[in-house]
């Protein structure tokens, strides 16, 4: 089941930039189906009740080229909810990254 997350009212700045998502001996992942490698990008995900950091998995040819700090949109953003050896939580899948260009925060300056 996707649980596809609504994010129009949360702001998300890279905290780290991508990095490869690898398995316990070192080797990056790869997506079942398709063998594309698996990159993995830390954001800081900001609303009204605060912020937290979180890693959201993509898979792609290529890293997604976002820069720390840098204004993202996560595209089709989900939660995965996950439970193994009495341990559990959320992992986050994104089918892209895109940086936000100017137009979605009012304080920036114009460049028209």
């Amino acid at each position: 089941m996707r649980l596809l997350i609504d994010t129009s009212q949360v702001t998300f700045t890279v905290g780290r930039e991508a990095q490869p998502k690898t398995d316990q001996n070192g080797v990056q992942r790869v997506e079942r189906n398709t063998n594309i490698p698996m990159w993995s990008v830390q954001l800081v995900a900001m609303d009204d009740g605060g912020a937290e950091v979180i890693t959201v998995t993509v898979a792609a040819p290529q890293p997604p080229k976002v820069p720390i700090g840098s204004l993202v949109t996560p595209v089709a953003l989900q939660a995965i909810p996950w439970a193994q050896n009495g341990r559990n939580g959320v992992a986050f899948r994104a089918t892209d990254i895109k940086t936000v260009t100017g137009s979605k925060s009012g304080s920036g300056a114009s460049t028209s």
